[in-house]
């Protein structure tokens, strides 16, 4: 697939595969705080279901941040195409 723009990631590309690659914050949080539960109960069932919300928020976290880089990059291409015509109109009533 060409990219349009030098190699910037395309909103098609915020797939979890490629969100999950950008922070791992909540997976790790969640992991640690969940340690003294599970050897307190000598179960692992709360390790699956924290480290499991944690894996989602940090799916949920990507993704958001790569549909906000997408928007800015949508803003900046409107702006450059509004003073592009700005410029051409303003040549063209000299």
């Amino acid at each position: 697939m060409d990219r349009v723009g030098g190699g910037e990631k395309q909103l098609e590309d915020c797939t979890v595969g490629n969100a999950l690659g950008t922070c791992f914050f909540f997976s790790a949080v969640s992991a640690l705080a969940v340690i003294p539960v599970v050897i307190k109960k000598k179960s692992l069932a709360p390790a699956a279901f924290v480290v499991t919300t944690g894996t989602m928020l940090d799916t949920i976290a990507g993704i958001r941040l790569c549909e906000l880089q997408h928007a800015e990059r949508q803003m900046k291409l409107l702006e450059a195409q509004k003073l592009s015509e700005d410029a051409s109109a303003g040549s063209e009533s000299s």
